[in-house]
């Protein structure tokens, strides 16, 4: 799937997203995770589907389940529009600043309903550390994320952003 932004989301009535995890999630909740996330605690979707799978198989072998699902879901544009969103639809500075200070759990700014943009997945975390212990500029740090292959997620953050997505099927 090609890179998908925002405001292609808010302009289109057909995109679904994807939870992938141990456990078919018919009905969504905020959970406080017991580690930090790029955007904070929420509840995780994205619009691609292998990244879907490919976190499933990590919550899978992180909890040694022998369950994968992936959750699918409607999403209602027209509250999402409502909602206070925050969305990155690239790694720049404001991305890399954002989701450093939630990865050290020291981010203490606006809180947004939904926040959408790019993955800072393990590989890319080392990156992160690099660029925290001083190894790699902001500069350097930002051109290697541009090169890297990232999704996107979209992250509802409390119980009335949670309403703009219903459960529309399991794969």
């Amino acid at each position: 799937m090609s890179k998908i932004l925002f405001k292609d989301i808010l302009s289109s009535a057909n995109i679904k997203v994807y939870h992938g995890s141990d456990v078919l999630v018919q009905h969504p909740k905020i959970i406080q995770p017991v580690r930090a996330l790029d955007f904070g605690a929420g509840f995780y979707t994205t619009a691609n589907i292998e990244q879907a799978k490919s976190f499933a198989k990590r919550v899978q072998d992180r909890n040694g389940t022998s369950e994968k699902h992936i959750s699918v879901y409607s999403l209602n544009i027209e509250l999402i529009k409502k909602m206070n969103c925050l969305y990155f639809n690239k790694p720049d500075k404001k991305w890399l600043d954002f989701v450093s200070a939630n990865r050290n759990g020291i981010y203490s700014g606006i809180n947004y309903d939904i926040i959408y943009g790019p993955v800072a997945n393990d590989t890319i975390f080392r990156t992160f550390i690099a660029y925290q212990n001083g190894i790699l500029s902001e500069k350097e740090t930002i051109k290697r994320l541009k090169i890297s292959r990232l999704y996107n997620q979209m992250v509802f953050t409390n119980e009335e952003a949670l309403k703009c997505i219903e459960f529309f099927d399991k794969l």
